[in-house]
């Protein structure tokens, strides 16, 4: 059996018709909110893929089992997904899912009500070499996590909104990243965040999109974690991401740097040096379309996967309220 997909949107380019293609557990049937042109070569041959023009009319479309949402405005998308769900679809959501924290509450309380499984795209940290770093610290290879300090830097193009609400804007769509870098790689749960951020660098005068942001987080069992992010990252680096991830414990150190291309161990006296990385990556949408049929658990309850949304929503009003008081 093969799920319906159906995909609405494709803000920024982060739909998922490309794992769609020969998929042995999900067929794309329907599309809204995007161009045909978007999809594969041989999706846009394939005459039962359907187009509608709105969301609502796809949701008429008994095939459709899973909507998977890149809406247009994120700033909606919370609504959105809700509408799905309440129409008996489930719901895959591009991050940030939700834009208020209230919303992330009610996406909550309508999967709990409606049986439908909402799911953020969040599989950050099941990707090589986050996915062996997890399985380390998890494993106790480090001790006591005591300070985490992670980078995510991407570059700057004009395609990116200067309304932060059409995308998610900086700590949202990018932050995000960090983040689930920490919860979800170094394993501990954040539990207090704050963050300033500045326009300075924004090529546009009158822009209203934030550069770079700074974020200090206390950590659930005493420990401490900082961030940086920003759209800073020179097209020299070589890397889309130009990331660093750094995690300290009381036995030793672990990392991952320059987007993922290297990584170090050391323990005590000894430099370990590179993780080995034999085991694939899990593709997150893979395990959501396995869970949804019965063959797999997923790795994180939802509520886990959406703390990581909580915390960039409360460093985004950190943030704001910061600026209020300062120049930055």
């Amino acid at each position: 059996m093969k799920l319906g997909i159906g995909l609405y949107g494709n803000n920024g380019g982060h739909q998922i018709h490309g794992e769609l293609s020969d998929h042995p557990d999900a067929r794309l049937v329907a599309i809204a909110g995007m161009d045909l042109k978007q999809l594969t070569p041989e999706q846009q041959a394939d005459s039962s893929i359907r187009v509608y023009d709105t969301l609502e009319a796809m949701l008429a479309d008994e095939r459709v089992q899973v909507i998977s949402l890149c809406s247009p405005i994120r700033a909606k998308q919370a609504e959105e997904a809700m509408l799905c769900m309440r129409r008996g679809k489930h719901v895959y959501a591009e991050k940030p899912c939700a834009m208020q924290e209230s919303d992330v509450d009610r996406l909550i309380e309508t999967s709990m009500a409606t049986g439908c499984r909402f799911r953020e795209m969040a599989g950050t940290a099941f990707q090589q070499p986050y996915m062996a770093i997890r399985q380390f610290v998890r494993s106790g290879g480090i001790g006591d996590v005591v300070q985490i300090f992670v980078q995510k830097s991407y570059p700057y193009h004009d395609g990116r909104p200067q309304d932060e609400a059409i995308d998610g804007g900086l700590i949202g769509q990018n932050g995000i990243h960090a983040v689930r870098l920490i919860e979800h790689a170094a394993g501990v749960r954040i539990k207090a965040i704050a963050a300033v951020e500045t326009r300075l660098g924004n090529p546009c005068a009158e822009g209203r999109l934030p550069m770079a942001a700074s974020l200090l987080m206390e950590l659930e069992n005493g420990g401490v974690a900082s961030s940086i992010v920003n759209y800073l990252n020179p097209r020299g680096t070589g890397c889309w991401g130009n990331d660093h991830l750094r995690i300290f414990g009381t036995e030793g150190m672990i990392e991952s740097t320059d987007g993922g291309a290297r990584t170090r161990l050391v323990i005590g006296n000894v430099d370990k040096g590179p993780l080995e990385l034999q085991e694939p990556a899990y593709s997150y949408f893979d395990l959501y379309m396995m869970s949804l049929l019965g063959r797999a658990e997923m790795p994180l309850t939802l509520e886990e996967e959406l703390h990581c949304t909580r915390m960039v929503l409360r460093a985004k009003a950190s943030a704001q309220a910061a600026s209020n008081g300062s120049q930055l």
